[in-house]
């Protein structure tokens, strides 16, 4: 796999929201606005740019279908974007787990007084 600079806030919480099943943008922004409680809102704008950039690299791909006589996008994770949630994933939790000893002061600290 192709290693990835860290992805933004917005990225990571996007391809989480594709990660069970596909969805249109206005699907995006509710399954975050509900999985986070409202702690996390994407606008519109803020969406479009990322999913364009995300099917650019190929984490997902575009499913448009018919509905209701307009064209609507569906959003599809990618394998190699479910590749790329688990490593950030992974970097996020060895990051939390050292915050964890470094705030708490456990080993490794060198606090000394």
């Amino acid at each position: 796999m192709i290693p990835v600079n860290p992805l933004s806030e917005s990225t990571y919480l996007i391809l989480l929201a594709l990660y069970r099943e596909p969805l249109h943008g206005y699907g995006i922004i509710k399954e975050i606005e509900n999985t986070s409680e409202g702690k996390y809102i994407i606008a519109p704008g803020t969406l479009y740019g990322v999913l364009k950039n995300l099917e650019k690299q190929g984490l997902i791909e575009t499913i448009a279908f018919e509905k209701e006589k307009r064209k609507k996008k569906t959003y599809c994770i990618t394998d190699q974007g479910k590749d790329v949630l688990h490593t950030e994933y992974t970097r996020y939790i060895r990051m939390i787990n050292y915050s964890k000893i470094i705030i708490q002061g456990g080993m490794g600290s060198s606090e000394k007084n």
